[in-house]
C-alpha cells in the first residue's frame, strides 16, 4: 500500500469538502487580549472564538499565584499523584474546587475530556450491569469514556424529557443508572433542564453526571456553574468541570462524594498513569477560583457584551442561534462559505474565527462559533459587526428579517 498517496488522498477530500482544519499560529497579548500575534497570518488580530470566557487566563492574581509557585516549586510535577507528583498546590485546589461545587471532595486530571474520559470510563464499567444513558449531543469525552467502559449505552434525544424517561423506564427497577449529560451544550448554547432530568434520576434510581465545563466560572453568584444559579448542587452525583475555559489556565476535574472520588482516583487508568499538572498550574487555577468566587465583575460585563453583539446581530438580520447562554453560533450552513469568511475575517479584517464545520457539527449546521467576553472592546464589536455584515453580502447569505 502507498500510505503517503492514501493520506493525501484522505486530506484533499477534507479540503474539497470544506472541512480540513488550518491552525492559527497565535500568539496572546498578555495585558491586551483579545488581541495576539498571528505568525502565519496577517500579523496582529483580534480573537472572537476562545474559551477563556473571562480574560482570566490574563488576570494579575492568577500570574502571580504562578509566578510564586515557579518560584516555590519549580516547573513540573515531578510525577504522577501516586509517585512523586502529589503537591501541597494539587490538594489546596481540589478543596477549593469542592468548596465550589458544595461536595465532600474532588478529583483532578490534566483536562476535562480526561476528566471525562476517566470517570465515566471507570463508573460505567466498575459498577456491575451499569447502564449509561448519554444525551445525544454529549461531548466527544464522555462517549469515549463511556465506549471505553464497554458498558450499556443508551442515547436519549437531546434535552428530551419524555424520551428519558421511556428510556429509564425499560430498564429493570434495581439495575444500576448513570445519566450523563451537559449544562451548557457548547456548540448549540443550549442548557439543559436540570433540575427535571434530576427529579427523573431520583424517580428511576439512577446516579447523575452532569459535565458543567462551559458553565463554570460563568454561572450562578460564586461561578459554580448552572447548577449553582439554579440551587441543585447537591441533588448532582457528579459535577464535572475544567480549569482551561473560564478559569483560564489547564485542567479538568470532577466532584463528589468523598467516596466516589477516592474510587475514581483507585481505579482509573487515566489518573493513576498520567503526570500530575504542575503546581504552577494548581495555583494559577486556585489563583482564578477563588477570585471569580468573590467577583461579579467579569460576569457582569461578559453578559452585557454578549447582549450587545446579539443586538447587533440582530439588527442586521445576522442569522444566530437563540439560546440563554454566553455562546453565540453564527449560522453559514454552508463548509465552503464558513470557510471562506473565516479566512477573510483574518486576511482582510484581522478577526480570528475559527469555522466550525463537519464532524464537530452536523452538514449543513456549519458556522462561526462566537464568545464574547469581558475584555472586548465598543470598537471591537463595532468592527466584528461591519466585517461581518459585508462578508454575509458578499457571500449572497440568507438574512433574518430584522424587526421595524
Amino acid at each position: 500500500m502507498d500510505y503517503g498517496a492514501f493520506f493525501r488522498s484522505e486530506l484533499n477530500s477534507l479540503r474539497e469538502a470544506g472541512n480540513y482544519r488550518a491552525f492559527a499560529e497565535l500568539e496572546r497579548h498578555c495585558g491586551r487580549f483579545p488581541s495576539a500575534t498571528c505568525h502565519n497570518g496577517p500579523g496582529e488580530v483580534t480573537i472572537w472564538c476562545s474559551n477563556d470566557y473571562l480574560g482570566m487566563g490574563q488576570h494579575p492574581a492568577v500570574l502571580s499565584a504562578m509566578h510564586n509557585a515557579l518560584d516555590r516549586c519549580g516547573a513540573g510535577a515531578g510525577g504522577t499523584r501516586n509517585i512523586s507528583g502529589n503537591t501541597h498546590d494539587h490538594a489546596l485546589l481540589e478543596a477549593e474546587i469542592a468548596d465550589l461545587h458544595g461536595k465532600e471532595a474532588a478529583l483532578l486530571f490534566t483536562s476535562g475530556y480526561v476528566a471525562n474520559w476517566s470517570a465515566l470510563g471507570t463508573l460505567a464499567s466498575r459498577i456491575p450491569d451499569c447502564v449509561v444513558l448519554s444525551d445525544a449531543l454529549n461531548h466527544a469525552s464522555m462517549i469515549e469514556g463511556i465506549r471505553h467502559s464497554r458498558a450499556r449505552k443508551v442515547i436519549w434525544k437531546h434535552n428530551d424529557l419524555v424520551d428519558l424517561e421511556a428510556r429509564l423506564a425499560e430498564l429493570p427497577v434495581e439495575q444500576p443508572k448513570l445519566i450523563a449529560f451537559e449544562s451548557v451544550y457548547s456548540m448549540d448554547g443550549d442548557i439543559a433542564p436540570i433540575a427535571a432530568i434530576c427529579d427523573l434520576a431520583d424517580r428511576y434510581g439512577a446516579m447523575t453526571y452532569l459535565d458543567e465545563v462551559h458553565a463554570v466560572g460563568l454561572y450562578g453568584p460564586r461561578g459554580g456553574g448552572i447548577a449553582e444559579r439554579e440551587g441543585l448542587m447537591d441533588r448532582l452525583t457528579v459535577i464535572e468541570g475544567t480549569l482551561g475555559k473560564a478559569f483560564g489556565v489547564v485542567g479538568g476535574y470532577i466532584s463528589a462524594s468523598a467516596e466516589l472520588c477516592d474510587f475514581v482516583r483507585s481505579f482509573s487508568s487515566g489518573f493513576i498513569f498520567t503526570t500530575a499538572l504542575p503546581p504552577a498550574v494548581a495555583a494559577g487555577a486556585t489563583a482564578s477560583m477563588r477570585h471569580l468566587k468573590n467577583s461579579n465583575v467579569e460576569r457582569l460585563h461578559q453578559q452585557a457584551n454578549v447582549a450587545q453583539v446579539r443586538r447587533r446581530f440582530d439588527a442586521i438580520g445576522l442569522p444566530h442561534l437563540d439560546n440563554p447562554s454566553h455562546i453565540i453560533p453564527v449560522m453559514v450552513s454552508d463548509p465552503v462559505k464558513c470557510k471562506l469568511i473565516s479566512d477573510v475575517l483574518m486576511k482582510d479584517h484581522r478577526i480570528y474565527i475559527q469555522p466550525i464545520n463537519y464532524p464537530t457539527v452536523p452538514k449543513g449546521t456549519e458556522r462561526l462559533r462566537i464568545t464574547p467576553s469581558p475584555v472586548h472592546t465598543a470598537s471591537d464589536i463595532d468592527h466584528l459587526v461591519s466585517a461581518l455584515e459585508a462578508l454575509w453580502t458578499r457571500c449572497e447569505l440568507a438574512r433574518r428579517p430584522v424587526a421595524a
